[in-house]
């Protein structure tokens, strides 16, 4: 063997070496990273049908220990439960639909370099991001409009999100050149037709990005209900297990026993973690129906700015 092939074939040692190396150092702290971010949530799955004493006492670590479910059946024989579902599933439909479309419809005029009013759009989309008019204001424009206690006053309400129109506006300018429309347009194709004909086509994975942040927020969000909803029969899922959680933590009375004050908090430690769990199952059946799109319009979307 040469000295020539003896260094060469050093060098591929080396370099194996090394590579096994980065990608033990690579898979073991992405395994680390997994179990810090995965045990919260399987935490919070055992401790929903763990006896709350054990969950408090820290007996509770790795599997669930006097398993009951008396949570859920507290949670589930409250009858406005499944009324919270219904609400929340249409507020999140209806509001989902809104957003995506208002927000594509913003943000592809924003991408295309032939709209002459591409600049002060964008700044005043980028302006909303940092300064807003606050609750209060936001309350008295919500009242004067008339939307309160309405499903309006959820869905309108942010409707628009500047982040997600930035995040948009960027994926178009990747994945769907000037020079398409242009030799679209050759053809005989207008701007409109462009734009409903072939976009919606070639934005399947943003339509996806955006509809699950819209809907999570949508689902997860309480505030909007509790600021301008005053009927229960609207409230969203939110609200009606926040009504469930404050009604198990609350003692009824000053001259409650002590067995009763005890049954109490035992019960309020364990809707604690069932109302979490109630809460994200619907976002977690979601998602990997829409996975492969989301994790391809994030990649995409942040490769050029």
């Amino acid at each position: 063997m040469s000295a020539g092939t003896a260094k060469v074939t050093s060098n591929r040692i080396k370099e194996s070496r090394d590579n096994l190396l980065f990608d033990i150092f690579v898979y073991t702290f992405l395994t680390i990273a997994l179990i810090v971010v995965l045990y919260p949530l399987y935490f919070v799955v055992i401790a929903s049908f763990s006896d709350p004493y054990m969950v408090l006492r820290g007996d509770v670590i790795w599997y669930p220990k006097g398993i009951t479910f008396g949570s859920y059946e507290k949670i589930f024989q409250n009858a406005d439960i499944w009324i919270g579902y219904v609400n929340s599933i249409k507020y999140t439909v209806v509001g989902t639909l809104l957003n995506v479309v208002l927000t594509v419809f913003l943000a592809y005029p924003l991408s295309r370099s032939y709209f002459c009013l591409r600049k002060p759009f964008t700044l005043i989309v980028l302006v909303t991001m940092y300064f807003g008019g606050g609750m209060i204001p936001t309350y008295i424009l919500v009242n004067k409009l008339g939307l309160r206690n309405t499903m309006g006053s959820l869905i309108f309400v942010g409707a628009v999100s500047a982040y997600n129109v930035i995040i948009a506006r960027t994926f178009f300018q990747s994945n769907i050149p000037s020079e398409l429309e242009e030799a679209a347009e050759i053809d005989g194709c207008t701007k409109g037709r462009f734009f409903f004909s072939f976009v919606p086509q070639l934005s399947k994975s943003i339509v996806a990005v955006l509809s699950l942040y819209y809907a999570v927020g949508h689902w997860n969000d309480y505030m909007k209900g509790l600021l301008y909803i005053d009927k229960r029969e609207m409230y969203p899922l939110q609200l009606i297990l926040r009504g469930i959680l404050m009604e198990g933590q609350g003692l009824a009375n000053d001259f409650a026993d002590v067995d009763e004050i005890e049954a109490k908090l035992k019960l309020a430690e364990s809707l604690k973690y069932g109302v979490i769990i109630v809460a994200v199952i619907p976002p977690l059946l979601l998602y990997p129906f829409i996975q492969r799109y989301f994790i391809k319009g994030v990649m995409i979307g942040s490769l050029k700015g």
